[in-house]
Order: C-alpha cells, then sequence, then structure tokens
C-alpha cells in the first residue's frame, strides 16, 4: 500500500471523529509524482487552517534552468508558481462542510512581484536532471467538518485528488503556459536591471514611456483601461536603457536633488508620486507600471496625527518649545501633523543615511561618472541580481524623501513672508520643510520628490519641476526659475546654516514585550495596517509602502526575532536592524519562524523601522 493509500484509508478511518482527532494525519507521505507534508493540523475547523506543502523533485517539474538561473528570476518564478497554484486551488477545491471547511489557498497577494515564503525552487545535484528544477509549495487547507466533527470521505477527496490535480495543473512545467512564465521572469528581471541603473546615471527614479499609471479605483489597485491616457516623457527629461530582455526603453528619469511635481487638481500629480513610491517594489506583467522604478531607499513621508514618537532628535526641525520641552530626546503619545513628519523624516534618516562624509564622496564619484559616460551608447549586458529586495542595501543608500502636500501638515511645509512678518521666528518652534530640504541635499544627499499645487515658494529650492497636465508630463523647470526671479517672494530662510546632525537612539529591551507579560508569544496582523504586539496595537495606516498583509506577518515576526536575538540596550535601532537583515539575507524568511511559514513576503528596513518607531511602549536611549 503507497503512502497515498494509506493517508486515504486514515482519512476515511477518521470519518465522524471528533475533530482534533485530524491531529493524526501530520506527517510526510510519498505521492509518486511528489511528497506532501503536513507540518501543523488546525485543532478546531474555525481555527487557522492547516499547514501544508508539496514537494515536486526536478525530473518531475522540469523546470528549466535558465528561468531561475539569477536571484532577480528566482524570485520572480517563485511569485509565478505561486499565483498559478492559487489559480488552480480556485478552479479545483471546493466547500466542504462548516467553517474553513474545504478551502485549498496559497498566500494573499496583490500587483506586486515580493520574495514570499509560498515557494522555493529546488536544484538538482544529479547530473541527469542538472538544468531542471523542483518546486516546494506552502499553502493553507481547511480540514472539511460537520460541526466539529470530522468529514473524512471529503478530507480524503482533497487531499488525494484534488491536491495532486492542482500540483499537475500549476507545478509541472509541461502544464504551465510556458511563454506567460518567460514574460513574468523577464519583466521582473528587466525592472530589476532599470533600478540597478538609477544611480549610475544620476537619477532617482524612472516612469517609462507608455505606462498606465491610474488605477482603476481606490481599492482597486488593477490598471484603469478605458480612457487611460499612456505616459510619455517630456523630451527633455527622456533617458533611453538597453534592458537585458526588452531591449530598449524610454523614459522620464527624474534627477537627483530636489524635483516638485506640480499641477491643476486631477490632473496626475499625487497618481504619478504613488507610482512612484511604488516603484522600489517590482509589478506582475499588465500592471501598467512595470517599468516606473524607483531607488529602493525611497521613503514616503507624511503627517500622521496621533501617532506616538520615542525619543527622536526633531530638533533639526522643531526647537525652543513653550515651557522649555526638549526636542533632541523627544517624546509624545499624541503627535501633531507637523510633529509626526518631523520625525517620520528623522526616523528614515536613521535608518538609511550614510555618513556625511560618506554620502558627499560617493556623490562626487557619482558626478565623475555621469560626466565619464555621458554620449555613450547603453549596450545590453549579462545581468545579475546583487542581492535579494530586501537586501538590497538601503542602508547603504541615501533615502529619497517622496512628500504630498494633500497629506503633508501645511505648517511644516512652509511659512510664508506674510506670515513670518506677523508672528517673528522666535515665537516660532517650527522650521518649515522649505528651509531644510536644500540642506537636506547638501548635508547628506537626500533627494525629496515633492508633490506641490499650492505654494509656489519651491521655486526657489528646486531643481526639477514637472507638471502634470490630464497626466503627461512636461519638464517646466525654466519656467518655475523665471517665475522665481520675476516674483520675488522675499521670505526670510530659517534653517541656519546646516540640517544638524541625526542621532542613533538605543531600543530599551523592556519596551518591546510580545509576550503579554507572559510566556507565549502573542502577534497578530490585520491585513496590512494594524500589527498587535503584545498587549499593544500598532497602527501602521500611515506606511503606504506596507503592500502585502504577507509583508506584515514578516515585519511582526521580524520584531519578535529582533527582540530575542539583539536588543541588548547597546546596539542602536539601525544597528539591530542591519543584523536581523543580514540573517535574513543569508538564511531566508524562515529564521523568523519555529516552523516554515507559507505568508512571509519580503520588506524593507524601512517599514520594519516604522513599526517599532510606532509602538506606544518603546522607551530608547540616546
Amino acid at each position: 500500500m503507497t503512502n497515498k493509500e494509506r493517508l486515504q484509508r486514515h482519512l476515511l478511518q477518521l470519518d465522524n471523529r471528533g475533530y482534533k482527532a485530524y491531529k493524526d494525519i501530520q506527517g510526510n507521505y510519498d505521492f509518486s509524482e511528489f511528497t506532501l507534508i503536513i507540518d501543523y493540523v488546525q485543532g478546531d475547523p474555525f481555527a487557522s487552517p492547516s499547514k501544508f506543502r508539496v514537494i515536486v523533485p526536478p525530473n518531475i517539474a522540469q523546470i528549466p534552468r535558465q528561468l531561475f538561473n539569477s536571484r532577480s528570476r528566482e524570485i520572480a518564478l517563485r511569485d509565478y508558481l505561486t499565483r498559478q497554484f492559487d489559480k488552480a486551488a480556485h478552479s479545483i477545491s471546493s466547500k466542504r462542510g462548516t467553517g474553513k471547511s474545504g478551502t485549498i489557498a496559497v498566500t494573499r497577494f496583490g500587483q506586486e512581484v515580493l520574495e514570499r515564503t509560498s515557494a522555493f525552487i529546488i536544484s538538482s545535484n544529479t547530473s541527469d536532471v542538472e538544468d531542471l528544477g523542483g518546486v516546494e509549495l506552502r499553502f493553507a487547507v481547511g480540514l472539511p467538518a460537520s460541526g466539529r466533527s470530522i468529514l473524512g470521505r471529503q478530507a480524503a477527496e482533497m487531499l488525494c485528488e484534488d491536491i495532486p490535480r492542482i500540483v499537475s495543473q500549476s507545478l509541472k512545467y509541461a502544464n504551465l503556459n510556458t511563454a506567460e512564465c518567460r514574460r513574468h521572469v523577464e519583466t521582473v528581471e528587466d525592472a530589476d536591471w532599470l533600478r540597478q541603473q538609477l544611480a549610475e546615471k544620476g537619477l532617482v527614479a524612472f516612469v517609462a514611456d507608455g505606462s498606465i499609471l491610474p488605477r482603476r479605483t481606490g481599492v482597486d489597485n488593477s490598471p484603469l483601461l478605458n480612457n487611460a491616457v499612456a505616459f510619455g516623457s517630456p523630451p527633455s527629461l527622456k533617458v533611453e536603457f538597453n534592458c537585458p530582455n526588452r531591449g530598449l526603453i524610454s523614459g522620464m528619469g527624474i534627477p537627483a536633488g530636489i524635483t516638485l511635481i506640480v499641477g491643476g487638481g486631477y490632473h496626475g500629480k499625487s497618481t504619478l508620486l504613488r507610482a512612484i513610491e511604488l516603484g522600489v517594489y517590482n509589478r506582475i506583467p499588465g500592471d501598467g507600471r512595470e517599468f516606473v522604478v524607483t531607488s529602493p531607499a525611497a521613503v514616503k513621508i507624511r503627517a500622521e496625527d496621533g501617532r506616538s514618537v520615542a525619543g527622536v532628535d526633531i530638533s533639526p526641525f522643531i526647537n525652543h518649545l513653550p515651557q522649555g520641552r526638549d526636542t533632541a530626546q523627544f517624546y509624545t503619545e499624541n503627535a501633531s501633523g507637523s510633529t509626526s513628519q518631523a520625525a517620520n523624516i528623522i526616523e528614515a534618516l536613521e535608518v538609511g543615511r550614510r555618513k556625511k562624509e560618506e554620502g558627499r564622496r560617493k556623490k562626487e564619484e557619482g558626478r565623475g561618472k555621469r560626466e565619464e559616460g555621458r554620449g555613450k551608447k547603453e549596450e545590453a549586458q549579462p545581468f545579475v541580481l546583487e542581492t535579494q529586495l530586501v537586501a538590497i542595501s538601503e542602508g547603504d543608500l541615501v533615502p529619497v524623501l517622496l512628500v504630498d502636500e494633500d497629506t503633508a501638515a501645511t505648517n511644516f511645509m512652509i511659512r510664508d513672508r506674510r506670515m513670518q512678518e506677523l508672528i517673528s521666528k522666535d515665537k516660532e518652534p517650527i522650521t518649515p520643510f522649505i528651509d531644510k530640504v536644500r540642506q537636506l541635499y547638501a548635508d547628506y544627499g537626500v533627494s525629496t520628490i515633492l508633490v506641490m499645487g499650492g505654494s509656489g515658494d519651491y521655486f526657489d529650492v528646486a531643481d526639477t519641476a514637472i507638471a502634470m497636465d490630464n497626466f503627461q508630463a512636461y519638464n517646466v523647470t525654466e519656467k518655475a526659475k523665471e517665475i522665481a526671479k520675476n516674483y520675488s517672494i522675499s521670505r526670510a530662510a530659517e534653517g541656519g546654516e546646516n540640517f544638524g546632525e541625526i542621532t542613533q537612539r538605543v531600543p530599551v529591551p523592556a519596551s518591546l514585550d510580545p509576550s503579554r507579560g507572559r510566556r507565549d508569544v502573542r502577534v497578530k496582523v490585520r491585513d496590512v495596517d494594524e500589527l498587535a504586539f503584545g498587549t499593544e496595537e500598532i497602527d501602521l495606516g500611515a506606511v503606504e509602502q506596507i503592500v502585502d498583509s504577507g509583508q506584515l506577518r514578516a515585519i511582526a515576526a521580524a520584531m519578535v526575532y529582533a527582540k530575542q536575538q539583539y536588543m541588548d540596550g547597546k546596539r542602536t535601532l539601525s544597528e539591530i536592524i542591519d543584523l536581523v537583515m543580514a540573517d535574513i539575507e543569508a538564511q531566508g524568511m524562515d529564521i523568523l519562524s519555529p516552523f516554515p511559514e507559507g505568508d512571509f513576503a519580503m520588506f524593507r528596513r524601512f517599514e520594519l523601522a516604522a513599526a517599532i518607531n510606532r509602538l506606544r511602549s518603546l522607551s530608547v536611549d540616546s
């Protein structure tokens, strides 16, 4: 009797028994063409589904090595196989019983191609299949029940009939749409390649000609297809690249420095910025923004009324508070819009900035390379993704700040001449962003892309101005400079000579407690915007670059891991995050969990820091 037949018989024998008897099926089963592994069995039909894996060996899956012979291609292929398994599961599996019974599902996903723990590629060590790959696919199963009684026959159908059909349809290369699979892999590889070229060309973002930027609705992230205007670059900002697969591609390059996106309401300013802020991730073919790529260290900054702030040095922006309150180590349980926006900027700089001297040196080296390479035609080169998405060393990259006036605090962004006359500087503790944005670039190499439709004062500090008109971009830099020259605002600069120092903070280990004061760890994720950590509820609704619930689950696990492994009261937050990210890069996200997880998705250091910083119990030392 085969393993499959034994499992089938065992499930039939469990029919009508109490649900907890399902625990007996945990283990490994040889299904001839694949191995079925049951890692965890739920104790109740209404609890989280059981955790399953299938391992399809290379001689059965027969995936050509050329589809996973680089890190970029491998991540894309894993994403594609996850989506195919999900598609087949929805087609084949059906509801059986009550609660979550009858479900066969992988992790949830959207338009982004992220590294996930749902699928892995298995390389063969045997010479006869050395150019082929196998697959490990992780998924969840709602074992069927009626009330709390086992439906053994239905379970046998699910595990012994449905799962083999799903595996055959989605994890055997011969049964896939091979052209679609290749397109998926090559699209992601080209986007990764483009992102790696930005710094060499002195750019912080690239928006390809022909991109469809508008989305269908505010809650539907798929592209708007009817009446959508394809993006076109202004000739003066147009750059070209020769991608490894797609070949020649052109589009708008946004240079380092301070860039304004201006224009009338509803003409596409915020839509462009949203595409840029999500350009830190790759997208599936057909998304419309596949070749909108951004520096991996780009961080969206906004006001966030009510958030907690723990010991952040916001003195570059806010100082001399009434009653002598300290802003060099500022605490609040309920930040205002301006205070929260200042803290958000400093926190991003704290975990992502270079040292000032190194930043200046790199900036000079980059300028020299751009001069040397001017006029040379781009040539296609073999592409090797240097590191995975999380490990693209954002800590070694200068952050790029992305700000939209619609979600910014007005008094933080600007203080015009008339207000300066009415309220003298010694009575105003806030130094507006307009007086610090140039210093950020000069002192730390931090670029800013800013949507601004209501104040022309920023013309004085901008390097580039892009006007959006009916979703088309126009370079209006010269016109903006001319207006700034002809209509002097005569406002006094309030930022001093330099931006100021960026202070590193040391988390107090006891202030992060995921165990609710007991031995067991309690973390729970709700969609992409809320995380329960011990007794605390962390609101991440304003952290707009968390796009996948799997990212938040991995962030929650990384917080626990950081607490257990590296928080010693001596290491800074930046050092702790460096160590966590290095461990993930070396050993994968499975290091964050005691058993195989299928629903983790890769995150960046900035979002991990954002979750820790919004923990209301957090306490730090300077």
